[in-house]
């Protein structure tokens, strides 16, 4: 469920001094219209630099994303925007990330984005797994396996995004080749089979327009795919069905009905071929 958005104006006077402690006094605000998981999301500029702040309450039900971000940020150069700094004050928690400039990626069959995108999850296979507190990618998906025993699938040791959302990836042209796109809101990261964002990929990339097999052959990219042994794929592919459906039960919107979708044609492919 998304979190109600607030302007950054609406922040205790306490809160924003220490902001500006780090930024100095505020140019412009322009609040951020992406994303389901912050109270604040706003790109902002002064004098000194231009900063992207996410922020919750410290009481907010999913406060602990704040804390997942926070404890990953330096540990993911070249893949996510740095964490420049961290405000928790006046019952918030707000997070300073450096300002990326470029597009949301675009998903759809053609675009010349997608090879930048499968280069960003190459590296991030080969980023080691940190030690911080992370939940398995079995555990998440333990209510939706068609077959328990499908969760020994999905185990592993790997760092995950999870989110492949094509919002959660911004695309600069004007980088080198191969690290044009980064991934943004790491507050789902998780540990498990290197190859599932492959997998979780290849729904959204359904979402856009791609037949089951173009997005295979993009999963494809990813030398971590050919670990999977088929039948766990077809797993994963039964357990996002099954997520999606409920999500889009709960949550009926276009977008949740476009993801429900996508999945469910994934699996249907995956069962016959």
């Amino acid at each position: 469920m998304a979190t109600t958005r607030i302007g950054l104006d609406r922040l205790p006077s306490a809160a924003r001094t220490a902001v500006e402690a780090h930024t100095g006094p505020l140019l412009t605000v322009e609040e951020s219209t992406e994303g389901f998981n912050s109270e604040i999301a706003a790109r902002v500029t002064s004098a000194t630099g231009t900063w992207h702040i996410k922020g919750l309450r410290t009481d907010h039900p999913r406060a602990w994303t704040q804390h997942r971000e926070a404890a990953i940020a330096p540990l993911l150069t070249d893949l996510a925007p740095a964490l420049r700094w961290r405000v928790e004050t006046a019952g918030w928690d707000l997070l300073g990330f450096e300002a990326l400039d470029g597009h949301h990626a675009d998903y759809a069959p053609g675009s010349p984005d997608l090879p930048e995108v499968a280069t960003l999850l190459r590296r991030l296979g080969e980023t080691p797994c940190p030690g911080i507190e992370l939940r398995h990618a079995e555990q998440r998906l333990e209510h939706y396996a068609a077959h328990p025993d499908d969760l020994g699938y999905f185990t592993g040791p790997h760092l995950l995004h999870t989110d492949l959302n094509n919002a959660n990836v911004l695309v600069d042209a004007d980088a080198p080749e191969g690290y044009r796109a980064r991934l943004v809101d790491w507050a789902w990261a998780t540990r498990g089979a290197a190859w599932l964002d492959a997998g979780y990929w290849v729904i959204w990339l359904i979402a856009a327009g791609h037949t089951p097999a173009s997005a295979e052959h993009w999963a494809a990219e990813i030398p971590s795919w050919y670990t999977a042994p088929a039948e766990g794929i077809t797993a994963f592919a039964a357990a996002n069905a099954n997520l999606w459906s409920e999500i889009n039960t709960a949550d009926p919107a276009p977008w949740t009905l476009r993801l429900a979708t996508a999945a469910t044609t994934w699996h249907a492919h995956r069962r016959t071929g």
